[in-house]
């Protein structure tokens, strides 16, 4: 992370801050307080890398909870029992540090993520939703979605009730869920398209980057994820680039078109969506994808490996996977100086860049020129 986040703007406002588990946080940086690593911290026990800041504080986590969680050990997979069990007693941990920390330490401004919410959807949504392709009637796991919310709503509460009338409180999820109703194989659709060419047809699944790729004939290839990113064979930005760069936007309109009306194994428009990097982001850095591709408005996962024989599959090539990232997520906000009366009022047209700049407002900390989104 090559730029502030709002922590280490208060901290040098002279705020006292402590956060726990915020994805892009290993390794830990100095701050004006406490920095506790988040789930790519590779260990929680090797005192050479501590996954916190200061590293002291890793024995102080060890005394109150025991061994640290900051993930399960493996969220796509079929022991859904195991993983459950795992997912509860990671939350439970982190529950336990928190509620004792917000209690005994001195702190102006306290974050922390909760993994268990995004593991407990990818793993066990099929058993959540009827209207999942893989749906199962299961009475020890059909209820486990609900029954975690309700646990986690209890959590949430108990720490509600430790703050004072005066704390400001944020509850924020930076992206949400739906249902996954298949992967399209990209590399598969470009091949099929002509745009990309293999010298030799790999024998078993193979990630794109070790397939031989003929890059003479190669136009495009594309990457995986809960999204498609597709990039173009740039004559003068890839090494062995054959696409002109006055070529490159009819090339993408091309590729736009096609796209957004690609048809599931049935024969009906799944309703992608294509974007170019700079419709989405204000400013991109390095070589962004020249597309992004929501499947299926992101019904779909982008499938990057070769060897599926279809451009549809129904597996996830990383293993068991029941749902994906959708592109709204929730906010909550409570601020006991602006609340007036009983009830609330909705929130609408936010954007989780919004978060950093509503926070330093909240401490009357001047927003940095470069930073993103509005108060509200």
């Amino acid at each position: 992370m090559k730029t502030d986040r709002v922590w280490d703007v208060l901290s040098r406002a002279g705020k006292k801050v402590i956060t726990v588990g915020v994805p892009q946080t290993y390794p830990p940086k100095p701050v004006n307080g406490i920095q506790v690593g988040c789930f790519l911290s590779p260990s929680t026990k090797n005192p050479d890398r501590p996954y916190t800041y200061p590293a002291s504080v890793m024995k102080e986590i060890e005394a109150i909870v025991g061994e640290y969680l900051v993930d399960v050990s493996d969220f796509r997979t079929e022991d859904k029992e195991d993983l459950l069990r795992q997912i509860y007693a990671m939350t439970e941990k982190r529950f336990k540090l928190v509620k004792k920390w917000i209690v005994e330490k001195d702190w102006d401004f306290f974050m922390f993520v909760e993994m268990g919410t995004d593991r407990i959807h990818h793993g066990l949504w099929k058993y959540h939703d009827p209207t999942h392709r893989k749906y199962e009637i299961n009475p020890q796991l059909n209820e486990s979605i609900h029954d975690y919310y309700r646990y986690i709503d209890n959590e949430i509460g108990q720490i509600l009730d430790l703050l004072d009338d005066d704390t400001t409180v944020f509850i924020v999820s930076d992206h949400g869920v739906k249902k996954m109703d298949g992967g399209v194989c990209v590399n598969e659709w470009l091949i099929r398209e002509g745009y990309l060419t293999l010298q030799t047809q790999p024998p078993t699944l193979t990630a794109i980057e070790r397939c031989a790729i003929d890059w003479s004939r190669t136009k495009v290839w594309g990457d995986g994820g809960y999204y498609g990113r597709i990039f173009l064979n740039v004559e003068g930005r890839e090494p062995q680039g054959i696409v002109k760069p006055g070529e490159v936007e009819a090339l993408r309109d091309e590729l736009t078109a096609k796209l957004e009306v690609l048809v599931d194994h049935d024969g009906v428009n799944i309703g992608t969506k294509v974007y170019k990097p700079q419709e989405i982001y204000k400013e991109v850095h390095g070589v962004p994808p020249d597309l992004i591709v929501y499947f299926g408005d992101l019904s779909w996962r982008s499938v990057g490996t070769v060897g599926h024989g279809s451009i549809y599959t129904f597996e996830n090539d990383t293993g068991p996977d029941d749902c994906n990232h959708a592109q709204f997520g929730m906010v909550i906000k409570h601020d006991p100086e602006a609340h007036q009366g009983s009830g609330g009022r909705e929130l609408a047209g936010l954007q989780l860049m919004d978060l950093a700049p509503s926070i330093l407002e909240q401490f009357g900390v001047p927003v940095p020129a470069d930073m993103q989104g509005k108060v509200f």
